[in-house]
């Protein structure tokens, strides 16, 4: 039976775990061992908080369509609970990342919105 050499296999195997680290400090960018702990590491970070970014844009939303409803001074709809209520109540299906844009970019359109959220 012939020999097999099997260096080419583990050096591939350091060599991509070591490009994954690339930037790293200390150890962490030198050392296979901590390297491959680093990797699990900003994995499991990297899965969790494509999750909280989600809830972060919603409050970011949330945020502008407050600033864009007390920038109106409607006195029907002083606030963000309020108008989501009262676009609820009128079956206003607008999303709040539609909302938020409307808010920033467009405050004349958003207020015909808080207009017809207000209308009894």
């Amino acid at each position: 039976m012939t020999r097999v050499k099997r260096g080419t296999t583990a050096n591939k195997s350091r060599k991509n775990t070591l490009a994954q680290t690339k930037g790293y400090r200390f150890g962490r960018s030198t050392k296979e061992k901590q390297a491959f702990e680093a990797i699990v590491h900003a994995g499991s970070h990297a899965f969790a908080h494509r999750r909280d970014k989600k809830g972060d844009y919603r409050r970011l939303w949330n945020v502008k369509i407050n600033a864009g409803v007390r920038a109106l001074e409607n006195a029907a709809i002083p606030s963000y609970s309020k108008l989501m209520g009262a676009l609820k109540k009128k079956n206003i299906d607008l999303n709040r990342k539609m909302l938020a844009e409307l808010a920033e970019f467009h405050p004349e359109v958003f207020a015909k919105v808080m207009e017809e959220a207000a209308a009894k």
